[in-house]
């Protein structure tokens, strides 16, 4: 009975997503622009965690700049929301006028030579429509596989109807819990894979093995696992570089940090990534994903309740 009421529920809303993303862009914006003073004047979504991080990371900036940055910030989110929604139904032609990438071609000949390639991006932009980046790679080798490393949503209808529409352009969405059994497989296979990675969120204490100076934060927890994957299977790894350039435009540019992970000290790759997304973000914050509470692991209170054994972050109080 609850998989049937899953499945009325997964129609409804997905019906419901079609027929609003078959709206012209146009509109979408007019619903954001009205969703905007209800989030940012009516219920102040995060407003604290978004005031927080920004007066943190801009201590040089006054409070009227800071408040115009933090209303920017809303505008940019409700922006998004209209944009994800229209995604679903966006034809190709009309996203590629809106989604531009350069350096595709360097990105194509190291996949058509046979390796694969980790791609770093972070919540900036629209990180939704990067997907459209198959769009505008050159021809590929047979068996060349495109993916998006995936958070299942505990939602169950929301996660089938999200997943229907980021897997529309071609790369597929790859659970978290799979990456590894997916980048192996294809592998073994013989195919080069491309997998993008979003690691501009804040680990879990267990994971947390790295601190380093992000956004005038001195003790930012960051996570490592990508730099251990990027080095046992012998990947390139490319950071995207996201401008927004108006409206529901966006340029994206491919960096090539290095092909030969073996090259690269402990965290060095990891600590590149983070000066990048830095840069990106700083050239115009407003358009980060700001309503993250980025820092909420201190380095004191790991110091107080964890330690490291044998590479292994326990608790003190269990490591016995």
């Amino acid at each position: 009975m609850k998989k049937v009421l899953d499945n009325i529920a997964y129609w409804a809303v997905c019906g419901t997503w079609y027929a609003l993303s078959l709206l012209p862009l146009w509109v979408h914006y007019l619903f954001s622009d009205v969703l905007f003073l209800l989030v940012a004047y009516v219920l102040r979504y995060r407003h604290r965690v978004i005031w927080k991080n920004l007066k943190d990371s801009y201590p040089d900036k006054s409070e009227s700049e800071l408040k115009r940055l933090q209303r920017q910030v809303y505008h940019h989110m409700c922006d998004l929301i209209a944009e994800t929604i229209k995604y679903s139904t966006i034809s190709h032609k009309h996203i590629m006028r809106r989604m531009t990438f350069k350096g595709s071609e360097q990105v194509g000949e190291i996949l058509n030579s046979g390796q694969s390639i980790a791609l770093l991006l972070g919540h900036y932009g629209n990180w939704e429509w990067v997907t459209s980046l198959a769009l505008w790679l050159p021809p590929m080798r047979d068996g060349v596989a495109l993916g998006q490393l995936y958070h299942p949503l505990e939602n169950k209808v929301m996660d089938r109807v999200v997943l229907k529409m980021r897997n529309r352009m071609g790369p597929v969405c790859v659970p978290k819990n799979d990456t590894l059994r997916w980048l192996i497989g294809h592998k073994q296979a013989g195919n080069p894979s491309m997998l993008g990675y979003i690691n501009d969120q804040v680990p879990k204490w267990e994971n947390i093995h790295h601190w380093l100076t992000f956004l005038n934060h001195e003790n930012t927890p960051v996570f490592t696992g990508i730099e251990r994957i990027v080095h046992s299977q012998n990947q390139a790894v490319v950071y995207l570089d996201v401008k927004r350039v108006g409206r529901g435009r966006y340029e994206c540019e491919y960096q090539v940090i290095t092909r030969d992970p073996s090259t690269m000290g402990k965290f060095e790759l990891t600590d590149i990534y983070f000066k990048l997304m830095e840069q990106t973000i700083n050239r115009a914050p407003q358009y980060w994903l700001w309503s993250h509470n980025r820092w909420k692991r201190t380095r004191e209170e790991f110091d107080r309740r964890f330690k490291v054994v044998n590479g292994r972050v326990v608790e003190k109080s269990h490591d016995n």
